[in-house]
């Protein structure tokens, strides 16, 4: 009898650590299956004008998958008062990796928002886990990008370039090409470290000398960021950066 016993407690235990388990296994799979199939995520923005207050920003959203009917948008508050909008997100590009870039014009006197992906009939958000993104979310999903500066970012003859990076490793090296002639020629030039933002991103900068360039329909630029033996080239998604490309009041 207590060897019936002793076994069938034994039993019970190997039975309870195999439910435990199971429950830890499935658990996983879910997280990781929500992770993978939401195919949504917030990839950079930048500043376009401000106006009495209100700033209108560009908004990037990146999306992951095939489904044959999709659809992003951005669901921001406008002002005190007037609550809550949506804008919709158009096609820009699809990146090397497959995935695709949607661009969404916002204005908002206190920027704050998230992104809605629609995919054959699935609903999916990216609302930074719960906390919604903001003015100072420059920089999302992407590797690198160009910081959109005030009217200033042209002045002296002397042109400055921010960017935006992950802090992937210590060890990097970033510096921006650009042209004065349509890419006839092009030049070089290095970024120097500026800061280090909220979130563990990275701030670099330089000022390209334009000084005596009389036609600036020329002038392009693009930046590129070497680290871990990899590059990433932020270049507008391939429309590449202009003189344009600035703040206007």
């Amino acid at each position: 009898m207590r060897q019936t016993r002793k076994s069938k407690k034994i039993v019970a235990m190997m039975l309870a650590v195999v439910m435990i388990f199971s429950a830890i296994c499935f658990k996983s799979t879910i997280s990781a299956s929500a992770s993978e199939t939401s195919g949504v995520s917030f990839y950079s923005m930048g500043k376009i004008s401000t106006r009495q207050g209100i700033t209108t920003y560009e908004v990037f959203v990146q999306t992951n998958g095939n489904a044959k009917d999709q659809e992003v948008t951005v669901h921001y508050f406008y002002m005190p008062g007037l609550g809550w909008c949506d804008a919709k997100a158009a096609y820009v590009a699809t990146l090397g990796d497959g995935s695709k870039i949607w661009r969404a014009v916002i204005t908002s006197y206190d920027c704050q928002f998230a992104i809605k992906y629609e995919a054959d009939g699935e609903v999916f958000w990216d609302n930074n886990n719960g906390n919604d993104y903001t003015a100072a979310s420059v920089i999302g999903a992407a590797p690198v990008t160009s910081e959109r500066l005030s009217v200033f970012q042209f002045n002296g003859g002397d042109y400055t370039i921010n960017a935006v990076l992950q802090n992937f490793a210590y060890e990097k090296n970033v510096f921006v090409r650009y042209t004065t002639d349509g890419w006839k020629t092009y030049s070089d030039q290095a970024l120097s470290y500026v800061k280090t933002n909220n979130g563990g991103t990275e701030t670099w900068s330089t000022k390209v000398p334009l000084e005596g360039v009389s036609d600036y329909s020329g002038f392009e630029y693009a930046i590129c960021y070497q680290v871990n033996c990899t590059e990433y080239w932020a270049n507008y998604f391939g429309a590449n950066y202009d003189i344009n490309y600035a703040m206007h009041y």
